[in-house]
């Protein structure tokens, strides 16, 4: 049964012309059998034309409580049985009928019920078998028929009893199907009804009070109290009778009010949403697309969001236009003085990283970061982000904010000429922020590097270099995106910035000087061969793909190197300092010397 809706079940139906009911013994009208089976039948012929009948009879049946009627009344006619009780399901109830006998009401009203849907026996006196058997539909149970026995039924009247039940129960779903159509359209008339009482309502006070009065009373009202994105949908909602939303630039859900939210809320697709917000650029007001009314919320002509009212019924006037245009400029104030607020928090972190990176005293870098709540107290890291693709501006700075905040980072954040700097209070994992980073810009294309952990303020200047030689080094490697801990980095944690280079000049030249004067004279890659073979451990189908030249011509480079140098890569010392000089000569000298 649906919800909290009530209905008697019971209650009287007036008699139609053509309905099939018994007698007082289970019987049928004579008229009605003679007119369903011929003039000379068997036991079982009657038998079978009278289930025939009741089951017309059934389907006909005005309501569940005429049905189960129908039921019990006819019980005696299938074999040696008494219909004892019969129940139907209400609102998660079992109704007794009222046809029930009241001397053993109680105790199978309790034992009926301890059955929780099963079939099973009942104990009733004075008879020897009782059994209560489930009135089940496709989806939940309509009821019970109590049924008492004479004497042992044979396997035919069994059979007679169990189909006897089955087609009371298909009837009852049928009557439990229709009477929900019944009830749904009753609900939606009303609710349609009530909705057009309001809608007019709402009308006859616009007429009254001026509708663009009340709009801008409201919406007076919100900037005054300072509401944000909620509010605004709240009013919009309240105004025009439509759900509505705020999106961000990027297609992600900020507020809802009215019914109907998806949940979970579609994840957006960029291509689709720059072509929506483009499209609706181009118009002077709002836009329809599909079911919903569109407009930007676009201060200084920077689109910051989308505001949109769902109008599937297309019932927009020129009146929801109006309100859902000056919500949308509402909400473009508001947002602008955010984004405004946001930008001057932004540049006292910049300020204060941009000091910390530089070198500044402890105690004024605890005030200022106490200031803009974040704790420095706690051990940092450095991270430096670079993106290929993108170049490091303001814009940029923003994205690696947002993606370092959806993946818990607590960080200060500034930008240098090509690359961003957070300084984060906990070890980034090492893959989340890239990931997150790369959904953010459509590509991998970027190398992210990170400090060893610093525990004092004199000590972030230092950790910031370590950071960026994580970068230079995985920027160099032969995986050059993805991110690189400089405490991983091993031998290159010992060539890093500030080293002799005269002395590493010196070693390079001593391993490789005569292959660099060679590739100075002949325009050739010996060195930057040599130096792909080690990156790729030594692996020739590796190299050469990587080199973008056939085996063979790799064969006769590496041949050729062994003879200018006068080294044999076969040699384990030979090898080793010809690797580590390759190394030196692309990351610490940037391929020089």
């Amino acid at each position: 049964m649906a919800g909290s809706r009530s209905h008697n079940v019971y209650g009287p139906c007036p008699d139609r012309a053509g309905s099939l009911s018994p007698d007082s013994a289970g019987r049928y009208p004579t008229d009605a059998r003679r007119e369903l089976r011929p003039s000379t039948t068997s036991p079982v012929d009657d038998a079978l034309h009278e289930l025939v009948s009741l089951s017309r009879a059934l389907l006909e049946a005005p309501n569940e409580g005429e049905i189960l009627r129908l039921a019990m009344h006819h019980v005696g006619a299938a074999g040696p049985y008494s219909a004892e009780a019969g129940y139907l399901e209400v609102d998660g109830d079992l109704v007794p009928s009222p046809r029930n006998g009241q001397t053993h009401a109680a105790a199978m009203d309790r034992r009926v019920r301890e059955l929780e849907g099963q079939d099973g026996s009942v104990t009733v006196p004075g008879r020897p078998w009782g059994w209560a058997l489930g009135l089940r539909g496709p989806e939940r149970l309509h009821g019970y028929l109590v049924v008492t026995f004479r004497t042992r039924p044979t396997v035919a009247q069994r059979s007679q009893l169990a189909m006897l039940v089955r087609h009371t129960a298909a009837a009852l779903s049928v009557a439990f199907a229709q009477r929900r159509r019944r009830e749904d359209a009753v609900e939606l008339h009303r609710v349609r009804e009530e909705r057009a009482t309001l809608q007019q309502q709402l009308i006859s006070v616009v007429a009254e009070l001026g509708y663009q009065r009340a709009v801008h009373a409201l919406m007076a009202d919100i900037a005054s109290s300072g509401g944000g994105e909620e509010a605004v949908t709240r009013a919009l909602h309240e105004l025009t009778g439509l759900p509505a939303l705020v999106e961000d630039r990027f297609g992600r859900l900020k507020a809802w009010s009215g019914v109907g939210r998806p949940d979970p809320y579609p994840e957006p697709d960029p291509v689709r949403r720059n072509d929506t917000l483009h499209a609706v650029a181009q118009e002077a007001g709002p836009v329809r697309i599909k079911d919903r009314l569109i407009a930007l919320v676009r201060p200084h002509g920077e689109i910051l969001g989308v505001l949109a009212l769902v109008d599937a019924l297309s019932e927009a006037d020129e009146h929801t236009v109006f309100a859902l245009e000056h919500a949308a400029a509402l909400l473009a104030m508001k947002l602008a003085h955010l984004r405004n607020l946001a930008e001057v928090e932004l540049r006292l972190h910049r300020e204060l990283v941009d000091d910390l990176l530089a070198g500044t005293d402890a105690a004024s870098a605890y005030a200022r970061s106490e200031a803009v709540g974040h704790d420095l107290h706690r051990s940092h890291y450095v991270v430096v982000v670079k993106w290929s693709n993108r170049t490091a501006d303001d814009a940029f700075a923003r994205t690696v904010g947002r993606a370092a905040s959806a993946v818990g980072m607590h960080s200060l954040l500034t930008r240098r000429a090509d690359h961003v700097v957070l300084l984060a209070d906990d070890r980034p994992h090492a893959r989340a922020l890239h990931e997150a980073l790369a959904r953010e810009t459509g590509t991998r294309s970027g190398t992210i590097g990170v400090s060893a952990p610093s525990d004092s303020v004199p000590d972030i200047p230092r950790r910031y270099q370590e950071a960026q030689r994580a970068l230079e080094v995985r920027l160099n490697s032969h995986e050059r995106y993805g991110t690189t801990f400089f405490d991983e980095l091993g031998l290159y944690r010992i060539l890093e910035p500030g080293a002799d280079h005269r002395e590493l000049e010196t070693f390079v030249h001593e391993w490789l000087g005569q292959l660099i004067d060679y590739d100075s004279r002949h325009h050739s890659a010996m060195v930057e061969t040599l130096s792909e073979y080690f990156d790729c451990g030594g692996n020739y189908d590796e190299a050469a793909a990587s080199l973008a030249i056939h085996r063979s011509t790799l064969r006769y480079r590496l041949r050729r190197i062994r003879e200018i140098s006068g080294n044999d890569l076969a040699n384990v010392e030979d090898r080793l300092n010809l690797q580590v000089a390759t190394r030196v000569w692309k990351i610490v000298l940037g391929r020089s010397g």
